[in-house]
């Protein structure tokens, strides 16, 4: 194995390079894995415009991935070895503070994310920690191997707001909302309704099921579409994926009396909306919220895939090599028609999926 490898590195805020950097070296209880694809998620975009771990830079984000075990730790043990096809979770813990010892992780005081604090997967190799990974089955395309995190961040969410058998659904977003939808009709909610901006990503919502779309290009004020498609009442549940004060205070609307929040979408870490107290007390609402999935999320997610609960497909555009990655960030605002890019280190020209 070569000493270097080639990476995107995010060296300032705007500023990506893609050059030769050391290979990592791994510990007695790390692996290395060769990386095969790792999608594009919305929180690159924040990193690159400096808006959620500046303070990391440089760095080599990435954690959306799926590759092959390239060399072992001598302490590692359950059954890995080179040459296994992998993901791994993103998510490291200290295992040791109030809130591990709790089980929760998510909230540990040294919570570290892999391409997120520390040096991701747009690059040939990555190190990861051997007890968070996870082998993919041979049914599963390394494609559908990178859409396990994403998948189990809605996963997770779904867990914490545990939706009743019937219960109404409004998803506000339809990024990520997509999946949101398809989890809720898995848990035979309805309606199951979907609010957004994208004619496309509507249309693959309702084709996973979705009972409603509401395209906010069309409707005036889409609180009163989904009061209207309640009775009156407004939904059992609302989930905000979109990120942004207004969407969140409409979500909150959305619901019913004794209705639940799941919160999703992340905002500006100083953003704040105004709600209510008066609706908390007499109305009984409440708010979930889930920043990733953890632990348990990702064996569900993979087997959530492998018997096709889910198909990701549909969602699939591009595959593009690292030299596009900069590209890629951009076309995705710019073009309604892309919904998930894939940054290969394998790839050297731009594929179409």
């Amino acid at each position: 194995m070569a000493n270097t490898m080639k990476a995107a590195v995010f060296e300032a805020v705007k500023v990506i390079k893609v050059k030769e950097v050391p290979v990592p070296t791994i510990g007695d209880d790390d692996v290395l894995i060769k990386v095969k694809n790792t999608g594009i998620c919305g929180t690159d975009w924040s990193i690159y415009n400096g808006w959620y771990s500046a303070d990391k830079l440089p760095m080599i984000p990435g954690h959306e991935f799926s590759g092959v075990l390239a060399q072992v730790g001598k302490h590692v043990n359950g059954g890995l070895k080179e040459g296994d096809r992998v993901t791994a979770d993103i998510n490291m813990s200290c295992g040791t503070c109030y809130y591990c010892i709790r089980g929760d992780q998510l909230l540990c005081n040294n919570f570290t994310q892999l391409g997120i604090h520390t040096d991701g997967t747009f690059a040939e190799y990555v190190r990861a920690p051997a007890k968070l990974v996870h082998h993919l089955p041979d049914s599963l395309s390394f494609e559908e191997g990178a859409f396990i995190e994403p998948l189990s961040c809605c996963i997770h969410a779904a867990k914490a707001m545990n939706a009743r058998i019937g219960g109404s659904v409004a998803i506000v977003g339809c990024g990520l909302g997509v999946l949101h939808a398809r989890m809720a009709v898995l848990r035979a909610c309805a309606p199951v309704i979907i609010i957004g901006d994208n004619t496309k990503r509507l249309r693959i919502a309702k084709e996973m099921g979705a009972d409603y779309t509401i395209d906010i290009r069309e409707v005036a004020d889409p609180v009163a579409e989904v009061l209207k498609l309640t009775d009156g009442r407004g939904v059992d549940y609302a989930i905000e994926a979109v990120g942004s004060v207004k969407t969140y205070e409409q979500a909150f609307a959305m619901l019913r009396k004794g209705g639940v929040l799941s919160a999703f979408g992340i905002t500006g870490e100083m953003d704040t909306m105004h709600i209510r107290p008066f609706e908390f007390v007499l109305g009984e609402k409440k708010i979930t919220g889930s920043c990733a999935g953890i632990g348990d999320d990702w064996p569900d997610a993979i087997t959530m895939l492998a018997n096709k609960r889910i198909d990701p497909k549909p969602l699939f555009s591009l595959k593009v090599p690292l030299e596009d990655l900069e590209w890629s960030l951009h076309e995705l605002r710019r073009d309604p028609n892309l919904f998930k890019i894939f940054v290969s280190p394998e790839v050297s020209k731009r594929e179409v999926l």
